[in-house]
């Protein structure tokens, strides 16, 4: 809990930095958020530590394929990644950028899927084809 709250108090004071220096310079501004998001993703991967260890156990318990756990993960991670990504972009002030970024996205976790869908027809087919 600590580190949470240590790290929304640096993101205010990112935000209060910003404010001053949007005035002055765009280009400082940017720069500053991109550090300011870069420091809150470490703490985030330090944070779901835990995260990975549950899962890691729920597919062993579980008898899960450890692929699609990975998938899921991937496609989380992707999603973050283009969120920060495409505000970054809308706070440069090119939205065109940050839209492009999000069709990225969408296009690369649906690009992940493909095996599983794959996983998923083929189990179908052994269904239907047993009826």
């Amino acid at each position: 809990m600590e580190l949470f709250l240590q790290t929304v108090a640096g993101i205010f004071v990112a935000v209060i930095l910003w404010i001053m220096l949007s005035g002055h310079g765009k280009d400082y501004a940017v720069l500053l958020t991109l550090g300011a998001c870069c420091m809150a993703i470490m703490v985030i991967l330090r944070i779901l530590d835990p995260v990975l260890d549950l899962l890691n156990r729920l597919q062993s318990v579980g008898n899960l394929n450890p692929e699609w756990i990975s998938v899921m993960l991937k496609a989380v991670g992707i999603g973050l990644i283009v969120e920060i990504g495409s505000l970054i972009c809308a706070d440069a002030g090119n939205g065109a950028l940050s839209k492009v970024m999000q069709l990225l996205g969408t296009a690369s976790i649906l690009w992940l899927c493909v095996p599983l869908i794959n996983s998923l027809m083929t189990l179908l087919e052994q269904i239907l084809g047993g009826v």
